[in-house]
């Protein structure tokens, strides 16, 4: 049974989904300035994630309180991006979207995929601009990566988005010791056969980060390989 403080919990959890805010980016919105709201909580237990705060935090920030802010910086951003943790795992996570899209602003969500029928919906009531998908790895190494059996709906979030004509780019996270070049080359092979053409994003492990598996040292190896293909141009970050 849960106690009463376990019940206080809940309820501030949903009453405060957002962990916290980054008041303005130039960084995360291609080619405009952007807010993040970053959503608490995770359907996923990446071995790398450097957000383990945000992971496993409660809410610090309720939606009314950030979209008073927001409506506050208006003639100063361009986007709002709704990231995590995973953001559309919050049951009100479409209207929260629509609540900031009516405001003028350009919506970009990020996401690791796990929720197709969401994102569906987002698509088809023309409330996003533009979508960043994790890659996290292929299916045979997807679980032991993520901690979690979720590549199937990743997969059907991906094919989504090839059909609805939404700006969106594929980023994969590369730690040494989890990913190696066979295993990027099998993803860009997997890419180029569902149709993805345009910037794959490869995100270098930042050494020293706070995560929730305790990994080693992660080498650049991969810049110095020509990986991309005719068809899908590889970008480091990081």
């Amino acid at each position: 049974m849960n106690t009463n403080n376990e019940l206080i919990l809940q309820k501030e959890s949903v009453a405060k989904p957002i962990y916290s805010l980054t008041p303005f980016t130039l960084l995360d919105y291609p080619h405009k300035s952007a807010c993040i709201l970053w959503f608490a909580g995770c359907n996923m237990r990446c071995l790398y994630c450097y957000n383990p705060e945000i992971v496993f935090g409660k809410g610090t920030i309720s939606f009314e309180k950030a979209l008073e802010f927001l409506k506050s910086r208006k003639q100063l951003l361009d986007a709002v991006v709704f990231s995590g943790g995973e953001c559309l795992l919050h049951k009100k996570s479409i209207s929260f979207v629509s609540e900031v899209k009516k405001m003028g602003v350009l919506i970009k969500i990020d996401t690791n995929g796990s929720q197709p029928e969401v994102l569906k919906e987002l698509i088809q009531k023309e409330l996003i601009d533009y979508v960043a998908l994790d890659f996290k790895a292929m299916h045979e190494n997807f679980e032991k990566i993520t901690q979690s059996k979720l590549f199937i709906p990743f997969e059907k979030s991906l094919l989504l988005l090839l059909q609805s004509g939404i700006s969106f780019e594929v980023r994969t996270t590369v730690h040494s010791e989890l990913l190696k070049k066979n295993d990027i080359q099998q993803m860009i092979t997997y890419l180029e056969k569902v149709g993805y053409v345009g910037n794959y994003y490869i995100q270098h492990f930042v050494n020293g980060a706070p995560t929730i598996e305790k990994l080693g040292h992660s080498y650049k190896e991969l810049e110095n390989e020509n990986i991309s293909t005719q068809k899908i141009k590889v970008h480091f970050r990081g």
